[in-house]
């Protein structure tokens, strides 16, 4: 239940979780049922990630410019004994993570595509991924596609504050985030970029969701990359146990993680995120947006029988939300530091206040609190209200009209590319292909990003001239209240009218 109901009857099954409340079934995960797939994982994917590396080595062996890259790679997957004095959060690498350099880049999907023949596993792999299962069915996957943009701006909205800042008080979740450093302030906004562009490419066309696709491809690329980050930290780990625990926070991405990954932005989405903003699905796009996911999470290596039907996967997220959802320190400095990259930033310009508002609507004051998030006046309430009311009038009118609808998916679909992946502000026409820079390294955590008053100076002065998403909500909120008063005036008219008739 995404708002408080009066009208809720308790009972010995009733639930609250963080804010929300709902009904215990058998079709929920205990966590004993839960607990053993902390410790199952894409086996598969990650046999083939090791062969890959072995052949991208001896291909880049061909040419000499890129032998240097070769040794470093290699010293990715050997890591050397580091000092016993390093620690994993602290260091002065925080905000500056170990990269391969940019002539390093190596598409471990191309080598996958061009060489599956040449290795049994690497041929298992590649039938399991392009053989489409029988539950699809691609008129649906379309259909799934379009309600992302369907409900476009609140979508996002959804993905940003709840799904994943929200995703933060997953405490064996952001141990794991935390390890590769890709979430210090200054390289979190570039994620969450990089994140949105895999979401972009799965949805921008029918073709691109199809194996042999742009979204396929980065959904193969994604699933290699978990590979990476595993192994790499499991093998740190067995150097220095105190580095990571795996029986405290289970294998590292692990089945249950990628299971949450997929309900994070699929469930949460439509049960949580979008009603908290108003809006609410019909039955149809519920089962066609699930559809969608459990797609790619086919793709990624995740066990689908949990997005079945979307009760199944309301109920995983329900599991997930009591019993997994429990932050910790690490969960505040990765959630502050989601907030300072995103604060003041074009093309919204958004304050910080506004963007706690945000995570506070979606996720509720409790959890809020728990990340450690600042708690906004009342001016920025009635903000995010004004911004829920433009969503939600902009979305139910353009839904009604088929023709219009079709327009605005089209439309930003164009406009979402454009502004994220081309846009200067946003990736810069850089495409990612995921490949493995944030690497987990001895003495390499996530730090708490500090208050730079001269930037935040900077910042304000260039929103000044640019304008911002707040004074959009303000107007927004302003109208609204202005209609409000109008049919308050026009039914007491009428009112009036109908009594002096009747008397």
């Amino acid at each position: 239940m995404a708002w408080p109901n009066p009208f809720w009857r308790r009972d010995d099954n009733t639930r609250t979780a963080w804010g929300y409340t709902f009904q215990l079934t058998s079709g929920h995960l205990t966590p004993e049922q839960a607990h053993p797939m902390k410790y199952t994982y894409d086996v598969l994917g990650e046999e083939c990630y090791e062969i890959l590396k072995q052949i991208g080595s001896s291909v880049a062996d061909e040419s000499k410019p890129q032998r240097r890259d070769d040794a470093q790679l290699e010293s990715v997957a050997c890591p050397t004994q580091q000092p016993a004095s390093a620690t994993m959060t602290g260091s002065t690498e925080t905000d500056r993570p170990p990269t391969l350099p940019s002539t390093s880049k190596r598409d471990l999907y191309l080598l996958l595509r061009d060489h599956h023949s040449s290795h049994p596993k690497l041929q298992e792999l590649w039938a399991e991924v392009t053989t489409v299962p029988s539950w699809v069915d691609w008129a649906q996957i379309c259909r799934g596609q379009d309600v992302f943009y369907r409900y476009g701006a609140a979508t996002l909205t959804g993905l940003a504050y709840q799904s994943l800042l929200g995703g933060m008080g997953a405490n064996r979740v952001v141990e794991v985030l935390a390890r590769t450093g890709g979430f210090s302030v200054k390289v979190a906004r570039h994620r969450l970029f990089e994140t949105t562009q895999h979401i972009l490419e799965c949805t921008r066309s029918l073709e691109s969701i199809r194996p042999g696709g742009d979204g396929f491809a980065s959904s193969v690329r994604v699933r290699l990359l978990h590979a990476a980050v595993r192994q790499r930290i499991m093998q740190l780990s067995k150097t220095r146990p105190s580095y990571y625990s795996v029986e405290q926070y289970g294998i590292p991405i692990n089945d249950l993680d990628c299971v949450a990954t997929i309900g994070t932005f699929s469930a949460t989405i439509i049960f949580l995120s979008l009603p908290r903003q108003g809006i609410f699905l019909r039955r149809q796009e519920i089962e066609d947006y699930i559809a969608l996911w459990r797609l790619i999470a086919h793709y990624v290596g995740t066990p689908t029988s949990y997005f079945e039907t979307p009760e199944r996967a309301k109920c995983v997220m329900e599991s997930l939300l009591l019993n997994e959802i429990n932050p910790s320190n690490t969960s505040q400095v990765l959630a502050n530091n989601i907030i300072r990259c995103l604060e003041n930033q074009p093309p919204t310009f958004a304050s910080r206040s506004f963007l706690e508002v945000n995570a506070r609507w979606l996720n509720g004051n409790e959890l809020a609190d728990a990340l450690g998030l600042g708690n906004p006046g009342a001016w920025y309430w009635a903000l995010m209200a004004g911004q829920c009311i433009f969503f939600a009038c902009l979305c139910y009118t353009y839904r009604t009209v088929p023709a219009l609808d079709r327009r605005k998916i089209e439309t930003l679909r164009k406009v979402f590319w454009a502004l994220i992946v081309e846009g200067k502000y946003g990736l810069g026409g850089e495409q990612t292909v995921f490949e493995f820079k944030y690497i987990p390294e001895f003495g390499l955590g996530t730090a708490k990003g500090e208050h730079d008053e001269e930037e935040e100076e900077k910042k304000k002065k260039k929103k000044g001239t640019e304008g911002g998403i707040e004074r959009r909500n303000l107007h927004t909120l302003l109208v609204a209240t202005g209609v409000l008063v109008g049919v308050a005036w026009l039914s007491v008219k009428v009112s009036t009218a109908l009594l002096r008739r009747m008397f």
